[in-house]
């Protein structure tokens, strides 16, 4: 990871975008990571198939946190649609982790991602390694 991507994931997990929670979302759900106690919650609110709101609550490292920020950055009005097909390579280039490296970073970098999957499905839990 080069300089520029430490400091906007430094800049991130001090001072997360749409941290907080929402009254009554659509969508809302939480993952963690047991390995390393990292949680995300997402919560959404969704209007014609298009994302209005979003929030996250969480604990963990600067890159989980971080990661949920600049993803709920992205998310904000976008479709579900978009949202569902959202790839990790997507995130990993957002925050700028390439996927070859810091492997054990990789499912800190995807928690939010995955977060968001398992609330858009309906499902209970995905695993990092099955984002696409």
């Amino acid at each position: 990871m080069d300089d520029m991507y430490r400091e906007v994931i430094l800049e991130h997990a001090k001072y997360p975008h749409n941290f907080g929670s929402l009254e009554l979302p659509d969508v809302s759900h939480e993952e963690h990571n047991p390995l390393c106690g990292d949680r995300v919650r997402i919560d959404l609110n969704i209007k014609d198939g298009v994302i209005t709101d979003v929030r996250f609550h969480g604990r963990g490292c600067a890159i989980s946190q971080a990661s949920a920020s600049l993803l709920t950055d992205e998310l904000r009005g976008m479709s579900v649609d978009d949202a569902r097909r959202y790839s990790k390579q997507d995130l990993l280039d957002l925050i700028g982790i390439p996927l070859d490296k810091n492997p054990v970073r990789i499912k800190c970098a995807l928690l939010s991602l995955k977060t968001l999957k398992a609330g858009l499905y309906g499902v209970g839990s995905v695993e990092a390694e099955d984002i696409e």
